[in-house]
This record gives C-alpha cells, sequence and structure tokens, in this order.
C-alpha cells in the first residue's frame, strides 16, 4: 500500500505547518527545504517504507501517527517507536545511503510534508539549524526506544496497552479513534487474545469504551491510572527535546549533552 499524493497548486511550497520540527526553523533555514516539499496524505494502515527498502523520501508528519514495527523472522511483529508532529520519518537518511531496518505503517490517518532524501540532503549540509534539529530528533527516537524497550520487558501487557492507546490519542484529532484489535495485537507484539482481555479489562474499570467496527474513546483520566510511569515519562521528554511552537516560542534546541539526561460505545 502506497502513501497518497494530495496534489497541490504549482508554485505553492508546503511550510511548517504542524510540524513542530519544520515550524522551529528560522526562515531562512526553512526556505531552504519548503519549495521541495509536497504534502502528502498518510491513509491508515498504509505502508510507507518497509523494512529492508532504501529510503528514497523524509516525511514530516502534521498530523496522524507512523508506528516503527520491528518484523520478527517467524512473522511477529512489535512496535518500537511511534512519530507524529513532533518527529521525522527518514531524517537519518543524512547519514548515508541506507535501507530502513524498520516498516514503518500508519496507525491514525493524517498528513505529511514529503521532501526528497537528495533535497533533504543538500540542505542539512548547508544549515547548522537544520543540523540541530536532525540531532534532536535523534536524541528523542533513541530515548524513545530506550523507554519501549524497558516498558516492554518490566510492565504487564494491560499497562502497556494502556500506554498505547494514549500514544495514539495524543497523535489524533477528536476524542474518538480508529484501532482494531489487529493493529493492537502488532503494536504490543501478543496474540489477538491476549488483546481481547486486556481490553476488556480497561473497559470494566471504565477507561475505554469501544465497538466492533474498531472504534474507541478514552477516558483519558482512568487510562492513565491503568498505564505505568513511562507514558508521562516519554511525553515530558518529548516536549522538552522537541518543543511544541503552538505553546512554546522559537527555542534553540538542546544540544547533545542535554540529550544525554464517544453512545455507540458499550
Amino acid at each position: 500500500m502506497k502513501v497518497d499524493l494530495v496534489p497541490l497548486r504549482e508554485g505553492v511550497p508546503v511550510m511548517g505547518g504542524g510540524n513542530r520540527l519544520l515550524a522551529a526553523l528560522p526562515p531562512a533555514d526553512l526556505a531552504l527545504l519548503s519549495p521541495h516539499l509536497q504534502k502528502v496524505s498518510l491513509e491508515q494502515d498504509a505502508v510507507v517504507v518497509r523494512s529492508g527498502d532504501r529510503r528514497e523520501h523524509v516525511y514530516f508528519p502534521h498530523s496522524g501517527a507512523i508506528s516503527f514495527m520491528l518484523d520478527m523472522p517467524n512473522g511477529e511483529t512489535i512496535a518500537t517507536a511511534v512519530i507524529g508532529r513532533e518527529g521525522a520519518l527518514g531524517a537519518l537518511s543524512v547519514l548515508g545511503p541506507s535501507r530502513s531496518s524498520v516498516t514503518a505503517v500508519v496507525r491514525v490517518g493524517g498528513t505529511a510534508s514529503q521532501i526528497s532524501v537528495s533535497r533533504f540532503h543538500a540542505a542539512y549540509m548547508g544549515s547548522s539549524a537544520i543540523r540541530d534539529v536532525v540531532q534532536a530528533h535523534t536524541g528523542w527516537i533513541l530515548l524513545q526506544l530506550q523507554h519501549v524497550a524497558a516498558c516492554n520487558g518490566l510492565h504487564p501487557v494491560e499497562a502497556r496497552l494502556a500506554r498505547w492507546l494514549l500514544e495514539l490519542h495524543d497523535r489524533t484529532e477528536g476524542p474518538i479513534m480508529s484501532v482494531t484489535q489487529e493493529t493492537l495485537s502488532q503494536l504490543l507484539g501478543v496474540r489477538r487474545t491476549t488483546v481481547t482481555l486486556m481490553v476488556a479489562k480497561l473497559r470494566a474499570v471504565g477507561a475505554i469504551r469501544s465497538d466492533r467496527r474498531g472504534l474507541i474513546e478514552i477516558d483519558r483520566a482512568r487510562l492513565e491510572e491503568a498505564t505505568c510511569e513511562c507514558y508521562r515519562i516519554m511525553r515530558r521528554e518529548t516536549d522538552r527535546i522537541v518543543p511544541d511552537e503552538a505553546v512554546t516560542p522559537r527555542m534553540h534546541f538542546p544540544s547533545a549533552a542535554d540529550l544525554a539526561v464517544d453512545d455507540r460505545f458499550e
């Protein structure tokens, strides 16, 4: 399944919009990218890139969520990270030609700005601000990978499910999101029967309401009580490393040293 392109009027560049990384760039540095950015529609369940494919584009989501899926030889999958408007897909291509080590799948539909790897690399080489953005993004991805690994090893499935639901809801417009039990099974790396049991537990405590079409409405307060501390830590660190331009003035990104430390329902 391909990413569907949304045609733009000729000569109309895509600006920073809702993507935090693009919005944080000074105008002169953003101008190195904007003439080459093309808006694309991220359709739910679309595969943006498969494991082993050569990266051809860098994507800056404005809305929606993309999960990084690790594919195991026996066919099982598990999510290692999720990105939305606070991140980018393929930004590490600036480190050199390489193939993707993960499969990137759209979990919450949205839009993104797309640019070819070659044009992004040229802008990267000519702008210290873009290099700072890539460095901050890299630190954020590494931090997320570490916390997800720890969470998978230390915390029960119910808490992990609550965390993933909160992560997806953070990147969903409106109170209701569409996510099937098959998707949750893939994210968690567990059988669907296990997901069914965990969903029933969350419904029993009023943390979520769901229907058979895969629509889920969450009660944030109760769902946050059901999750582990990993959700709060990762959300706090995301806001620290990749500030939200909508609520925070344009800031200098942290240095490498800083980075170290809904009646339809039952």
